[in-house]
């Protein structure tokens, strides 16, 4: 590819992984307060999976760039920048826009990448190590010698949920298909079988007085489970409705009834708390707060990384010609861990 060219991948509407398509242009340049990142890593969320299908709640008009996150080099920065930036490996939380070979970022949203991890693994715990962070510690608010519920525990956030509970001393039980069940007793979680197994019967037999927190991105009736599950003073962190993923229908509609759900239990008068968590939420703390509480989220995730208290769970790394097996692989549910993509 040329130097000055880009080459992004573009969802057209709800097709079938091969459906994407690309499309090559320019490189973009930088505007004021702003920086064009050289992507080296980027990957297949939860979300993109919903967007191919039209069932992500928020997501912009078709066409467009798919890509919640990246990782990549500075490439070249705009009036008002430091060009020392320049050559900086940064992390950016981008919602839509990462599957690309360069993006264009306000500087405000980039987050240094400690040296000593690669752009592949960072990949890993950008959306999903916010994710996890912010629900253990400004929902949940784990301590330890607490025991927590993670539903999807090889997932990509379930993984990085685990870890992250593990280290600040929290007991796991972990569901998950029974492929990844060694994998997980070797990590220390407790494993039950969602596809065969009772889930509440068999969280009682490990949990007898109820788990403190169940971190829920499956949705649909298994939230009442979930719920239920909580010992007293314990607290569900809702972040998604992969249930209902290949539904069809209104999408806001599953997303809607998780809200009305959260906002009757805390209505109720018991010691529990349910929230409905999404990452931009943040916003409501004004443009600010949020960036800086993005910041601090994902540098205390990088810390952690370098220490060694997580590892990066990278389930294949391919091109970014080779999204539509990407995708595929990722939707398959075969493997632990995220699907990265690199230019």
């Amino acid at each position: 590819m040329n130097a000055g060219e880009m080459t992004e991948v573009v969802l057209p509407g709800k097709v079938e992984p091969e459906g994407l398509r690309f499309r090559q242009g320019a490189v973009p340049a930088a505007g004021p307060g702003q920086v064009v990142v050289r992507m080296e890593a980027t990957g297949v969320s939860f979300a993109e999976q919903q967007m191919r299908r039209g069932r992500y709640y928020d997501q912009p008009p078709f066409p467009f760039v798919p890509g919640y996150d990246l990782v990549g080099t500075v490439a070249a920065t705009g009036e008002g920048v430091d060009a020392g930036l320049l050559g900086t490996r940064v992390a950016a939380l981008l919602k839509v826009g990462g599957w690309a070979t360069h993006v264009v970022v306000d500087v405000a949203d980039v987050v240094p990448v400690p040296d000593g991890i690669s752009a592949a693994q960072a990949e890993t715990v950008v959306i999903n190590g916010i994710t996890a962070w912010q629900m253990l510690h400004r929902k949940a608010r784990v301590r330890a010698g607490q025991t927590v519920l993670v539903h999807g525990a090889n997932g990509g956030v379930g993984s990085v949920l685990v870890q992250l509970a593990q280290a600040a001393g929290v007991q796991v039980i972990g569901t998950a298909s029974a492929r990844h069940h060694a994998a997980l007793r070797e990590a220390g979680v407790m494993p039950v079988d969602y596809r065969t197994e009772n889930i509440p019967a068999r969280v009682r037999e490990l949990a007898p007085g109820g788990v403190d927190a169940v971190f829920d991105h499956v949705g649909g009736r298994g939230v009442v489970d979930s719920w239920h599950l909580l010992a007293p003073g314990g607290t569900l962190v809702s972040y998604g409705s992969a249930s209902t993923r290949d539904d069809e229908g209104s999408k806001q509609w599953p997303v809607l009834k998780l809200l009305g759900r959260v906002w009757l239990w805390n209505a109720l008068p018991n010691r529990r708390r349910a929230y409905f968590f999404n990452v931009w939420a943040g916003r409501a703390l004004g443009p600010s707060r949020f960036r800086a509480q993005l910041r601090a989220d994902l540098t205390a995730v990088f810390e952690a990384l370098a220490r060694g208290e997580i590892t990066a769970r990278i389930a294949a790394e391919l091109p970014l010609t080779r999204v539509a097996e990407a995708m595929r692989l990722a939707e398959s549910g075969t493997v632990a861990g995220k699907v990265v993509l690199h230019a």
